[in-house]
């Protein structure tokens, strides 16, 4: 519950909301302190002693008191609706903030479902706790306050039975807490697991469908369906071991109230009107209690979830700026990998070890080698998306980690292995980092990325909306216009990893010539990651990986004559297909 009260402590940016909801709590809390009290007054000076006029008052009174509680009843939930809306608002935009900023190393890790269980299902339960069962428990611990002294001041004999029900409520509340606390947790664990195979499934349903999968997909997630099911029904039956305690307790209690106030307005002790309007706060007493109770599996579960979303917003950022990190702003070119070793999170071996090179301004930089080798794992260093486990990368001279991160990343562009597109229109797709840029550049772009022509022949031109993931399109259609949409930014370094592995050897040909001069042209330092030895034979140099390993560079000549590797894959990438 320590993470609830967090959720709880947030509460004081919203202190006119919630005093608003307090203060209508507090009416509501005396309207209905004072309508049995009416009933007492009409019932024993009205009633009994035959006086119209005090039937009369009293009634008028009950009227405008029912209209009270009603308006602060809908104040106070209301306001508590508005607080909790806004608490909700500000958890999910911690989270996405937070996973915006989390490195690369978080996500290689963190499943993307419960990711997405945590923004939503998880923030509802917490929304749902300020909205209504933490408004019900003050309200109830408020009321029962109240109602506890005037039963007191009316009768303490009565108040002693009917008070006892309080400690034995809350000895039963605890015991279902203590116990079933972790039961509530793995509720949206389990929830978030159900999620991941729907996932899954939605983002590979065709290859379900290639390969005759539904039944056994349809398996998976009924399994996960029926684990989900199964532990509800255990926090069911939770529920249904503690509750029956409760109602007996009330029930008892309110047949010794009303045989003990009998046998007392029978020996004159206590007015009819009295233990009338006893027995009415007997209502309100264990309302409260009830009410408390019925909140229980709220609050645990609210508490399971504020730990999983505090969780995600308390994880540790491993790449940010250092103090007094500078912007990055000019390039002269070199870059200098200086005895590089990194191992990934949580992996047992080294994926790169002891790389040094440099190099020269304006400098076309082709990596190449079997896969695993470490290729693109040389290229998320240089923008940071990981830092080094030893060694250092340098820019000019300084240190990647002294630069600012953002500044760093705008003026890097890259070309990912695996094509990322949204939905949305074909021209918001390539100007994505650049949302202002004009047509014309966009078109500009397009060209040398040879996706121009095809998106001329859609219906809507550039204005086509594309599916989710760039359903609809092929992979080199969604290469080159990932292509095209790093062509647009500000970059100084460019980097393509592997940018035209999809498409074929003549439009490849044709987009390395526009990006050769484009290269030399605009960059301090150009990369090529590239598996087809053919695509990268006019680099001015050539690095050769080897399991992590830098076992070779220079150009294409050099490398032929000295490195048997180099050969070796030219050799098999030249050999004939055998049909």
């Amino acid at each position: 519950m320590n993470q609830l009260s967090r959720v709880l402590i947030s509460l004081k940016s919203y202190t006119l909301i919630v005093s608003g909801a307090i203060l209508s709590l507090l009416l509501l809390t005396a309207a209905n302190a004072a309508t049995p009290q009416l009933f007492s007054w009409g019932i024993d000076q009205g009633i009994a002693q035959k006086n119209l006029n005090v039937v009369i008052q009293s009634a008028v009174f009950l009227v405008l008191l029912a209209i009270g509680r009603g308006l602060f009843n809908f104040g106070q939930t209301f306001l508590a609706e508005q607080v909790s809306q806004s608490i909700a608002y500000d958890l999910r935009n911690k989270i996405f903030v937070k996973i915006q900023n989390l490195s690369f190393s978080y996500h290689d890790q963190a499943q993307t479902s419960q990711l997405l269980t945590r923004i939503t299902s998880d923030v509802e339960q917490i929304r749902s706790f300020i909205g209504t069962s933490l408004i019900q428990v003050v309200g109830a611990v408020v009321g029962l306050v109240t109602i506890s002294i005037l039963m007191i001041l009316m009768n303490w004999q009565l108040a002693l039975i009917t008070l006892a029900i309080i400690p034995l409520t809350g000895l039963i509340l605890g015991l279902f807490l203590s116990r079933n606390a972790a039961l509530f947790g793995s509720l949206q664990e389990k929830l978030g697991n159900l999620n991941a195979v729907l996932q899954e499934n939605l983002a590979g349903i065709r290859v379900v469908k290639a390969f005759v999968r539904e039944s056994e997909e349809l398996d998976r997630y009924n399994r996960m369906n029926q684990d989900l099911i199964h532990s509800n029904m255990r926090a069911i039956m939770a529920i249904r071991n503690a509750f029956p305690y409760i109602f007996l307790l009330s029930n008892l209690v309110t047949v010794a109230v009303v045989g003990y106030g009998g046998w007392q307005v029978i020996e004159d002790r206590f007015s009819i009107g009295e233990l009338v309007a006893f027995n009415s706060y007997l209502l309100y007493i264990l309302q409260p209690i009830l009410l408390i109770g019925f909140s229980a599996p709220a609050i645990a579960q609210a508490g399971a979830s504020a730990e999983r979303v505090y969780e995600v917003v308390d994880a540790v950022v491993e790449i940010k700026d250092r103090p007094q990190a500078i912007p990055f702003t000019v390039c002269g070119g070199r870059i200098t990998f200086e005895n590089v070793s990194f191992r990934y999170p949580g992996a047992t071996q080294e994926a790169l070890k002891g790389i040094s090179f440099e190099t020269k301004p304006n400098e076309l930089i082709a990596i190449i080698g079997m896969t695993g080798s470490g290729k693109s794992t040389i290229m998320n260093l240089i923008p940071r998306f990981y830092d080094v486990t030893s060694g250092s990368v340098r820019i000019d001279g300084r240190d990647v980690r002294d630069l600012q991160l953002e500044s760093l990343r705008s003026h890097i562009g890259i070309v990912f292995q695996e094509t990322t597109l949204f939905s949305g229109p074909l021209r918001d797709n390539i100007s994505y980092a650049a949302p202002k840029a004009p047509l014309e550049k966009v078109i500009e772009v397009a060209k040398m990325a040879q996706i121009h022509d095809f998106i001329t022949d859609l219906p809507d031109g550039y204005d086509t909306v594309i599916g989710e993931r760039g359903v609809g399109l092929s992979g080199g259609q969604k290469q080159r216009i990932a292509i095209a949409r790093t062509l647009l930014t500000d970059y100084k370094i460019l980097i393509l990893d592997d940018s035209t592995s999809a498409v074929d050897a003549k439009t490849a040909n044709q987009i390395q010539a526009s990006l050769d001069e484009l290269m030399r042209r605009h960059t301090c330092t150009a990369f090529v990651i590239a598996q087809r030895i053919s695509t990268v034979k006019k680099a001015d140099r050539i690095l050769l990986m080897d399991r992590g390993s830098l076992v070779a560079q220079g150009t294409h000549e050099e490398l032929m004559r000295h490195s048997p590797l180099y050969g070796s894959i030219l050799e098999s990438q030249m050999r004939p297909k055998v049909k």
